[in-house]
């Protein structure tokens, strides 16, 4: 009976491991397959559909809810084919939209299953309601008056203690035989008159006051017209950090100017509309993102309808933060394209990220852009005394002056034409 028993309990225990195991791997399963479908959703379906909300084409949690799989997975591994074949579900749901839904053949059915389990269910809500927005104040001013005291706490110990230490010194002279003189009382105003009759005194403290004065001045004068650091408040709250960081979008995506201009230009609202026209950044109340809809109000967008209204159109005015003296002449495209790999040398720029940093530092974690140079000509100068160029040799501007040097040496007629002075940005621009 002892066996049976001791059989029967094995049995049970066996049992409830192996259920136990079935049913975490299948809830890891489960789990997994919302994760891939998230990853899935937010490559290839994020840009025209969102779950809670209407876009280029419609909400996708109650659809997906509402539509039964078997229509489902061949609808979005290519639509135009479902409705070749008649498929009246199809011809219906094509009519949403004007634009055409992209096919997608190389998705399996297991890849599209992942996609619908996702949509069913959406991103969890945070328990508890919308989050309680924790304001930073600041240094309170009972900190500051807690400082204070301490403060004075301490003025006050170290008095009483200078006190003390002076009465027990004149106890032990007096202890000695020593006998002790009482200091005389001299008023505080008889005092300074009389440090202020002491020539050195008077040479000394003017002295002081002429080097931290004259100091003050040089460091000022030095810092004129040097901004490092300055960061102004936009009219819109445009995280880089965000976008060039976490989003890993290509600085030239929106300043194209960069590769083949002077200027890297600022990106027109319609660059902004490529991505915003979907991604709303709705928050828990289902309102779009305040400073997305600041790009809508500044086009006359209305999201609802999709349309335009130009009568409510009006520019957004940025701040410029990076503003060179109008004698400098700087030009983008000759250092992102021709000295791209010479800065990259001398600044220690990472491979993998974009030779903007070199001047502009590390844009991607700037919740908000700052100056982050100094843009000084003696900041430009040692760059250019610094930077290897040695591997431009075959380059046509560098073969020219290198021909320029040779007829030199052979006592040649050389002309500023030679060395670029007919080229037009040599005098205008």
């Amino acid at each position: 009976m002892r066996d049976i028993s001791f059989g029967l309990k094995k049995f049970r225990k066996a049992t409830f491991i192996l259920a136990a195991l079935s049913f975490l791997t299948v809830t890891v399963s489960k789990a997994q397959d919302v994760v891939e479908g998230k990853t899935l959703f937010k490559s290839k379906c994020a840009s025209c559909h969102a779950l809670d909300h209407d876009a280029t084409g419609p909400a996708l949690t109650p659809k997906m809810n509402e539509l039964e799989e078997s229509f489902l997975i061949p609808w979005i591994r290519n639509n135009v084919e479902l409705r070749a074949s008649g498929n009246k579900q199809a011809i219906e749901a094509a009519k949403y939209s004007p634009s055409e839904m992209t096919a997608f053949p190389n998705l399996t059915d297991d890849q599209i299953k992942n996609i619908i389990a996702y949509a069913k269910v959406g991103d969890p809500k945070p328990a508890g309601g919308p989050a309680v927005e924790v304001k930073d104040e600041g240094v309170s001013g009972l900190s500051i008056a807690g400082v204070i005291a301490i403060i004075l706490v301490a003025i006050v110990v170290l008095v009483v203690l200078g006190r003390a230490i002076k009465m027990l010194e004149r106890l032990i002279l007096e202890k000695q035989g020593i006998e002790v003189n009482e200091d005389e009382n001299v008023s505080l105003v008889t005092g300074v008159k009389g440090l202020f009759k002491n020539k050195k005194f008077v040479f000394f403290t003017v002295l002081c006051l002429v080097i931290v004065l004259g100091s003050f001045g040089w460091m000022g004068m030095w810092e004129t017209g040097v901004h490092t650091g300055y960061q102004p408040t936009q009219p819109i709250k445009f995280s880089h950090e965000l976008h060039a960081g976490i989003n890993q979008i290509d600085c030239q995506y929106c300043h194209t100017g960069a590769f083949k201009s002077k200027n890297s230009t600022i990106p027109s609202l319609n660059v902004c509309m490529n991505c915003h026209k979907n991604v709303q950044a709705r928050t828990e109340d289902g309102a779009i993102s305040p400073e997305i809809q600041k790009i809508y109000n500044a086009l006359g967008y209305n999201p609802d309808t999709q349309t335009y209204d130009k009568t409510k159109e009006k520019p957004i005015e940025w701040v410029r933060v990076h503003n060179l003296p109008d004698f400098a002449y700087f030009n983008h495209s000759q250092h992102v394209v021709v000295g791209e790999q010479a800065i990259r040398k001398q600044a220690g720029i990472n491979p993998k990220d974009p030779v903007c940093f070199a001047c502009h530092g590390p844009v991607n974690t700037m919740e908000e852009v700052y100056q982050y140079s100094p843009l000084t000509m003696k900041w430009c100068i040692n760059c250019h005394r610094e930077a290897d160029i040695s591997n431009k040799k075959n380059d046509a501007f560098y073969a020219n002056v290198i021909a320029a040097h040779e007829k030199i040496k052979k006592g040649e007629k050389i002309t500023p034409a030679l060395l670029g002075g007919l080229e037009c940005g040599k005098c205008h621009y």
